[in-house]
């Protein structure tokens, strides 16, 4: 891994070019050259971290999950997308996301990690966990012990995902413990996750239980007896949880776009993105009122998708597009929704329903029935869908149903998961699709180049990697599963 990178000050403004939410633009607007402060001071890194990790989460990350998950479908008018509905995806396409996260991100955080404000610190440790989560989900084994020495570490050993598993859940613990050890100099709206002050600090707590409780379910199906345990353990500390987005909101003006947008913008505005048949035709089946949300519709008023990587044969009637809320529309005339369009995180309807499946499975006290729900609520609240659409949906919809055995409500909880994330966390959504096997509607891409009905298990290590690091341990193809994927 070579850190390309030179200024760590805040690089993620130049190589990131994006950002940033309400009152933080002055950390973010290149004009005001945030490279020239001799000393990097704790409020200018924080948005820097942040910035990076909502470049590789809303671009990068949505596009390749959004395609694998089967949001999204490559329109047969254009051809950008292409070699991801072929899963034939090269290894420099990674190089991009691997570096703002490596180099970046972590870099940064390092230097918070360094803060003598405990609120950084706790925010820092929080948000290394969370992008190991990523770059371990999507990669495998990645370098984790070796990765954070310096910039002149340029071939870092691999560790295993069960290590970097292991590190997560202890540096999300010592993040959560530290978050409620000072009660002044909170971080303010350099803090563009979550607003800054004592509630934002309250959040980025329940934003790391919220985070250990992914993090333990995300080993339901290869080490349940550890995630149990951990899930306990959770419990036992009587976690709040997030209730609301975490998320990083953007501005309509250049540089401080949604990173998916901005791409598209840079691109001509060309719509290559288009809806898929999976996702539709699921929401569909259950007259989701979300349908119209998360996508547009033509001029009869329907939503139309086409069947996974069907760009090579003009469709009889043209597909729709992904909605400007998703950040995914590119035509001008949306670039006021599209542009603004935040990139969440971790989302209130996840939080819900991760807690449901802890329940559903018995591995922690509550009420699946209750908690099922609100997260469609809260998912249904978000995109102001009426309390009438969430009551009907709730008592007719065929996947709102929750049956009574446990592997049926873990199945109608994900699925439900699935409905929520369209558009904004596809990449969790593929995830939760490759540890569950939910929803069971995925479909081998026509184009696929694999020959087979096998679906993407993983992302392919980047170039950079391959080719500059002596101790890169080995190619691995796209249909290798990661440790916890059985």
């Amino acid at each position: 891994m070579k850190f390309r990178y030179k200024n760590k000050l805040i690089a993620a403004l130049a190589g990131v070019s994006m950002l940033a939410a309400t009152g933080c633009k002055k950390y973010l607007d290149v004009n005001e050259n945030p490279n020239a402060p001799k000393t990097a001071t704790d409020n200018l890194i924080l948005p820097s971290t942040q910035a990076a990790i909502g470049m590789a989460v809303g671009n990068n990350l949505q596009v390749f999950g959004g395609f694998y998950a089967q949001y999204w479908t490559q329109n047969p008018t254009s051809s950008q997308y292409k070699t991801i509905d072929q899963y034939q995806s090269n290894s420099s396409t990674f190089d991009r996301v691997w570096g703002i996260l490596y180099n970046d991100a972590l870099q940064d955080i390092t230097l918070l990690e360094q803060s003598k404000n405990t609120n950084y610190v706790a925010i820092a440790l929080i948000e290394k966990a969370y992008i190991f989560q990523l770059l371990t989900d999507a990669f495998g084994d990645v370098p984790l012990k070796d990765a954070l020495k310096g910039n002149n570490n340029l071939a870092p050993q691999y560790d295993s995902q069960q290590e970097v598993y292991d590190s997560i859940f202890a540096w999300t613990k010592r993040g959560v413990a530290l978050s409620t050890v000072a009660t002044s100099n909170y971080p303010g709206t350099d803090d563009i996750v979550f607003g800054g002050g004592a509630a934002g600090m309250a959040n980025w707590k329940r934003f790391g239980n919220t985070l250990l409780l992914r993090a333990y379910l995300h080993l339901s199906q290869v080490d349940a007896a550890k995630a149990r345990a951990g899930v306990a353990e959770l419990y036992a500390t009587s976690p709040a949880f997030l209730t609301t987005d975490a998320k990083i909101s953007y501005q309509n003006v250049g540089g401080n776009q949604n990173p998916l947008y901005a791409e598209g913008v840079g691109l001509g505005r060309t719509q290559n993105i288009v809806a898929s048949s999976t996702a539709v035709n699921a929401l569909a089946r259950n007259n989701d009122p979300r349908l119209k949300v998360f996508y547009t519709t033509n001029a009869a008023g329907n939503v139309v998708g086409i069947a996974q990587g069907s760009f090579g044969t003009q469709p009889a009637v043209a597909p729709t597009f992904p909605a400007p809320v998703t950040g995914a529309r590119f035509a001008a005339a949306t670039g006021t929704t599209a542009a603004v369009a935040a990139v969440k995180l971790i989302s209130a309807p996840e939080s819900y329903f991760l807690q449901a499946e802890a329940v559903a499975r018995g591995w922690a006290i509550g009420n699946v029935d209750q908690l099922f729900k609100a997260g469609i609520k809260a998912s249904f609240d978000t995109y102001g869908l009426s309390s009438e659409s969430y009551t009907t949906y709730i008592a007719t919809a065929p996947d709102a149903q929750l049956p009574a055995d446990v592997e049926g409500k873990i199945r109608v909880i994900v699925t439900q998961k699935y409905f929520a994330m369209i558009g904004t966390q596809g990449f969790e959504a593929w995830t939760e699709w490759r540890r569950t096997g939910y929803p069971n509607i995925l479909v081998a891409s026509r184009a696929s180049a694999l020959g087979t009905a096998e679906l993407p298990a993983r992302l392919l290590y980047p170039d950079t990697e391959i080719t500059r690091n002596t101790n890169f341990p080995g190619l691995k193809l796209i249909t290798e599963k990661v440790w916890w994927d059985k």
